[in-house]
């Protein structure tokens, strides 16, 4: 396939847009077999299906690197508590927020939550995602971790997108585990971690190291196992405190710390030297009504990569626009349109380990995205506007 007459947001570096006008892509099978501008097209690419863009932008796809999107249920009414002055510890520690999930996605089939997740997963399509994370965390005990994941892998079967998993089984602690975390972990994380691998369901390993979930230590002996594994991590670290997680993760050359709100200069100097990316999720930063801005300058200044994603999940970011999360990440927290297209794109594939994404560049997958947009900042500029034209996935569109 050729795509012709576009404008083209390489992204090759983090610089700059890498902008090529009226320029091609040539894709090979799955691949991106070349790139640039079309009079420079070598006659090897000038055969086969070509497509006239009519000066429309491409650019990588977009991918979303931290969703919960399999649950059950949702917390409409919890988000009215917290609208009436509720916060979203007081909620949590009453007995609502993740532990009433866990309640509605222990209680759901397996092909109820794939259906519910298929929705949210559509909605993401239409924006212009092809890699989607999805998280386990809401089940809690063995047999519904394992459901989640299973059904995050069936995600993959019935849409054409990539679905990485990571197993969240140190998210919160349930009611039969109430003020016992260590037992929770032994008796119920660690042997879930082991059995998700063995059946082949899990990419990574994540946890909630927060005070009202689980401390470093903890959170370390999940981390530890996860290694033993071979399976590499990521944490939600600093979201509504700072107990020493980012620079845990950092220790462990965890591939994200996300949320980050409360990481300080010295967290971003740790996630600078380990590789780790800072991933932010404005979305549940606006749902909480939060204040607490994550350390964006800092992470600038020490070279931290920066990830950006919808955070979707039944509680704090009830959120299924990547577009809508490009604006909240410039509006909210004064990231650049550049900045905020990088962290759905190439950050975003870093954050999940992906290397061959998020980039048009030969020998990168051909996952890829048109716009009716004049300039890539259109992207992050406007609100409930959706200029998707098409997407192409594995080199097809």
């Amino acid at each position: 396939m050729l795509l012709t007459n576009a404008r083209i947001a390489t992204l090759v570096d983090n610089q700059s847009y890498g902008l090529i006008e009226r320029g091609a892509v040539a894709l090979k099978g799955e691949q991106i077999a070349w790139v640039g501008a079309e009079s420079d097209l070598p006659s090897a690419y000038q055969g086969g299906a070509q497509h006239d863009l009519g000066g429309r932008l491409v650019t990588p796809a977009l991918i979303d690197c931290h969703t919960h999107v399999v649950f059950g249920g949702n917390r409409a009414a919890e988000f009215e508590l917290r609208l009436n002055g509720a916060s979203y510890e007081e909620v949590a520690r009453a007995g609502g927020g993740i532990v009433s999930t866990v309640a509605a996605t222990r209680d759901a089939d397996e092909n109820t939550l794939l259906q519910d997740a298929l929705r949210r997963v559509d909605a993401l399509m239409f924006e212009g995602v092809t890699v989607v994370e999805v998280k386990s965390g809401y089940g809690l005990d063995t047999e519904t971790e394992l459901k989640m994941l299973r059904v995050a892998r069936r995600i993959a079967e019935e849409r054409p997108v990539e679905v990485r998993t990571s197993f969240l089984g140190a998210h919160a602690v349930p009611p039969e585990f109430k003020d016992a975390l260590d037992a929770y972990i032994d008796q119920v994380c660690l042997p879930t971690l082991r059995a998700a691998h063995a059946e082949g369901l899990v990419d990574a390993a994540d946890g909630f190291c927060e005070g009202i979930a689980f401390d470093t230590a903890q959170i370390r002996r999940v981390f530890e196992e996860a290694v033993r594994l071979g399976l590499p991590v990521k944490l939600h670290a600093e979201q509504l405190s700072n107990i020493g997680g980012t620079q845990l993760a950092a220790e462990f050359g965890a591939l994200s710390a996300d949320h980050v709100e409360y990481a300080t200069h010295a967290d971003a100097k740790a996630l600078a030297r380990s590789g780790t990316v800072a991933t932010v999720l404005p979305g549940a930063f606006y749902t909480l009504r939060e204040i607490q801005v994550p350390p964006i300058q800092a992470f600038r200044d020490h070279g931290v990569p920066i990830a950006l994603a919808t955070d979707c999940n039944p509680g704090s970011s009830p959120l299924t626009s990547p577009l809508l999360t490009m604006n909240m990440a410039c509006t909210l927290f004064r990231m650049t349109p550049l900045e905020a297209l990088l962290g759905m794109t190439a950050h975003a594939a870093r954050a999940l380990g992906l290397a061959s994404r998020g980039r048009i560049v030969p020998g990168h997958r051909a996952d890829l995205c048109v716009w009716d947009v004049d300039h890539p900042a259109e992207l992050s500029y406007r609100i409930g506007f959706n200029p998707l034209y098409t997407r192409i996935f594995g080199g097809a569109l």
